[in-house]
Order: C-alpha cells, then structure tokens, then sequence
C-alpha cells in the first residue's frame, strides 16, 4: 500500500455546446473501443498534432498523462464518452487515430487483463462477489485501485470475506502451538507469508504473493543503511527505527528456534528474508478480531491522509468493506486513509512519505536541569501529580518527559498543536521557590488534580515559562535547518556506483526531505505561536 497524491483533483468537464469551456475540459477513457466507435461516427475537420508531444506526466492517476487531446469541432452537443488528461486541446484527424489507439490498447490491456485475472482468481476462492466498479492499474507507487464506472457517495465499492484473508490463524496448527504470546500478531503473519512464499508455485495465494513487492522495492527506514540512516538522526524515527530493528531481531531469534525443527517446510530462513515478510505485513496489514489480517485487492488501495473513506470490518457478515466517501468518475484513482499517520509513521511501518502531511507532529525530550536545587522536589511533586517522568539515559535517576508536538496555528488562542502538558512542565521547571511548587500543587488539588494547566498568576513567571520552552524549539529548529543542509542538499553519502543503488538512495533523500521538513515545519509553527504569547 503506497500513497496517492495528496493534491486536489480537479473537476471533470463534459463537452458542451459552448466551444470556450472545452479548453479546461478534462478527457478520460475508461472504455478504448467505446471510443473508436464513437470516433468513426464524428464528422472532424482536423490537423494533427505532433506525435513527439505525448509525454506522460508523474502519475498518480494511472490514465493521466499530458498530450494533445482532439477539439469535436462539429459535434459539440454529442455525448463524449469521459475522459480523463490535463493539458491543451488540439485538433486531430483520422490518419493519427490508428496511433492513438493502439496507444490505449496496450494502456487498457496492461490494466485490464491484471485486473481481470486478480479479480477472478480471488472471486473464485471466495466463492462470491468482490468487487464490479473497480479495476487494477498502476501509479507512480504501484499498484493502485481505479473507478472502473461512475461511483457515487455511500456506494459500497468491494467486499472481501475474511475467508480470502490472510491472518495468524493461517499457520499450521503444529507451528501455531509452539509460538508463545510473546511473539506479535504481525510477526506470526509473516511466518505464514514466509511460508506461502516457500512454497511458490505450489502455494495456493500464488497469484497474491506474486504481487508483493521484492525487497529493494522496500523503503521502510528498516532497510535503510547507517549512511542513509544518517539523514535523519535529527528526527525521533532515528532512534525508533533502531529499537523497532531491535525488536524484530528478537523476535526473529525466538521464532527461529520455534521453526528449525521445520525444516521440510521452511527450509533455511534468514533474518532478511523474516524482515521482507514482516515489512509486507506491517506495510499492507490491517487489524481485524484474528489479529492482523493481509486483505487482497484491498491492500492495493493507496493512501490519502485527507480522504474520510477507510476499510471497515464486519465480524456479523465476516468481511471487510470499503464505502465510498465521494463520488469518482471511472478512471479516477481510489483513494482511503490508513489512518491518520505522521511521515514518520509512514515511514516506518508503510515505507513511504508524503511532502505535505497534515498529520506530521514531532517528539520532544524536556529535561529538568541537574544544576536545579528544585530538582528533586520538582521531580516528586510532579510524579506525586501523574507526571510521567522518564529516565535519562545519562542520569541515574529520572529528570525528563517526552512530548508530541502538532502542527500549531498562530490564530489558536489556546495553542492547540502544543500540549497542555509540556506548558505544565515548562511552569514547573521555572519555579524558583519551594512556595511556588506548593501553591501550584495546591492550585491542582482544588481544580481537576492536574498541576500546572492554568497560566500562572505571575505574569513576568509565566511569560518566563513559554520562553524555556521557546528557546529548547528554536535550537531544535536550528538542528533541523542544518541537517536539511548539509545532508540533504550535498552529495552526503550519495557515491554509489550502482544506478540501482543510487536510485534508491535518491527515493530515500527524498523521504528524508520529506519527513525532516514536515517536522521543521511543526516546529516553526510552535515557534510563531510562542512569540506571540510571550509579547
């Protein structure tokens, strides 16, 4: 599962009788022999164009491309079968007809046929129905879902029984056993993709193993090198995506023992070979009563982290469904939210990131000073409060906590994006007095029991107070700026001789770019709010 474009699309227009609003006019072609017989029956005056000018465009809809498109010059009242491209319209004429349909011809086939197989191999093995208004197709990202006929608001646009579903309860009942509860729903999937995997030919998901993606298609931050890992040792995901790499290992180790007297069934596996099942899984999974489930062709649904359509699970029914959140004119890509995903998220668990994400938030550490006289009397009235205060890594007792920051806007009165917490934190930090850390626990205990939520009544303490947490958001700030510029905007790290190697390093930067200027951008927008406040 992979992301659509996050853009507005822009309107469908039908031919009119009005030949200025063809200009903006949209073309899509869901059906290539509707339009030769449509075409055969139009009397054109035409030139044609020049064929060089058919350049296809970064795609996230995969029947989008710009080229010259035909001007009806005497037909304008006639039903155009709907069309999907955005560019200028040309005249054409019959002799460059023969070129534009063998163009579609093999658009449609590469479209078509996947779709047609996929569908009929699922909807054999589910013994129902899945899907009548969709269609495979292929993005800049991948596979993709289109509208292969008009769908309106509320329409249900697949079903897919949870008996074609891949989950944990899929082992073999003698392995299944064996693995303890430590072990987590995603890893115990990818044990049984792993076997679906080894058995090949001879599995009966062939046709939906062989649509997983190899492993240097992969760009979970997993599978990034140190070098590339390098690029965003500014962001939290740097450290997150070591401990989760961590994890998995364990889990690997364990799983191993479990699966070494399996031989005939696994014969040998590799840490690499468990980290691409388990990438599959937790890139392409969603969560269901048997824990995580892999959902065929609804996994090659692709992500929009501003849509509101998202796939449901019926346990009654025993399927899952997805409802369509707006109308789609056939040939539009199908959008749903995996949820609602930092690029940092995305990054680790889907292997990809977006250039704007509405979503994008960043963790800080604020620590109370080991130089502060106040610093233990702060420490047990905030854990005396439920504070949760965390352990520094170079202290031998706890001193910091750990906040999520949203993106802040500077109209917000109440800061919203900054957590009433951290403001908290901050008052309690710039208290200089065992009096003012007992007025506040006070304060607390007549209000909601929570310390610190209100602004202080000093107003020099409180402006005090937003400044800590002003000046620790501008050196990040800093940090960020500088890695964006020596790491991203160099040729840091990006001597590969490979072109395979340096196309992934390319994708990777990018994703980096993407991940570390969505934070920054947080990060300014709570630095904006803040000066505000504190003038």
């Amino acid at each position: 599962m992979t992301p659509g474009n996050l853009s507005q699309s822009s309107p469908v227009h039908r031919a009119s009788s009005s030949a200025h609003e063809i200009d903006s006019m949209q073309i899509l072609i869901p059906n290539t022999s509707m339009l030769k017989t449509w075409l055969r029956n139009q009397p054109f005056t035409v030139v044609t164009p020049d064929v060089s000018m058919f350049l296809a465009a970064r795609v996230t809809n995969a029947w989008r491309f710009q080229c010259p498109l035909p001007i009806i010059s005497h037909c304008l009242n006639s039903r155009l079968p709907s069309l999907v491209y955005d560019a200028k319209l040309y005249r054409f004429n019959k002799s460059s007809f023969d070129c534009w349909c063998s163009i579609f011809d093999q658009l449609s086939y590469s479209l078509d046929k996947e779709s047609d197989d996929f569908l009929l191999w699922l909807e054999r093995k589910a013994g129902t129905h899945v899907s009548s208004v969709l269609s495979i197709g292929k993005s800049s990202y991948g596979r993709a879902l289109y509208a292969s006929k008009v769908i309106r608001n509320g329409d249900c646009i697949l079903r897919v029984p949870y008996s074609v579903q891949l989950a944990p309860d899929n082992l073999p009942h003698e392995i299944k056993s064996l693995l303890t509860d430590e072990i987590g729903h995603v890893s115990k999937l990818a044990i049984v993709v792993l076997l679906e995997m080894k058995l090949g030919k001879h599995s009966d998901w062939v046709p939906y193993i062989n649509c997983f993606p190899c492993l240097m298609e992969m760009h979970s931050t997993m599978f990034w090198s140190n070098d590339e890992l390098e690029m965003i040792r500014q962001s939290s995901l740097y450290h997150e995506t070591i401990r989760q790499k961590s994890l998995v290992k364990n889990e690997f180790l364990t799983i191993k023992n479990v699966i070494e007297p399996f031989s005939d069934i696994f014969e040998r596996i590799t840490f690499k070979d468990f980290m691409h099942a388990y990438a599959i899984v937790s890139s392409r999974a969603w969560g269901s009563i048997r824990g995580v489930s892999l959902i065929p062709f609804a996994d090659f649904l692709n992500h929009d982290g501003n849509v509101k359509e998202f796939l449901l699970n019926d346990d009654e029914k025993q399927l899952s469904e997805v409802i369509a959140d707006r109308d789609y004119c056939p040939g539009e890509q199908v959008l749903i939210r995996y949820g609602k995903f930092s690029n940092a998220t995305l990054l680790l668990d889907f292997g990809f990131a977006v250039p704007y994400n509405i979503h994008d938030e960043i963790h800080i550490q604020f620590k109370i000073p080991h130089h502060d006289p106040l610093r233990r009397m702060k420490l047990e009235i905030m854990q005396r409060h439920h504070v949760v205060v965390k352990k520094d890594v170079n202290a031998s007792s706890p001193s910091m906590d750990s906040f999520t920051i949203k993106e802040v806007k500077a109209s917000s009165k109440k800061g919203r994006g900054l957590p009433q917490s951290l403001r908290a934190f901050a008052r309690v930090i710039c208290c200089c007095s065992p009096q003012e850390l007992n007025d506040l626990a006070i304060e607390a205990k007549q209000t909601d029991g929570r310390l610190a939520r209100r602004p202080l009544r000093n107003i020099d303490k409180e402006i005090k107070a937003h400044q800590i947490l002003l000046a620790q958001i501008s050196h990040l700030i800093e940090g960020y700026e500088s890695s964006i510029k020596v790491k991203l905007h160099s040729t840091f790290i990006f001597n590969s001789s490979s072109p395979v190697d340096r196309e992934t390093v390319g994708i990777r930067r990018q994703m980096a770019h993407d991940l570390l200027n969505g934070e920054l951008r947080v990060l300014n927008s709570a630095s904006i709010w803040l000066k505000n406040y504190c003038t």
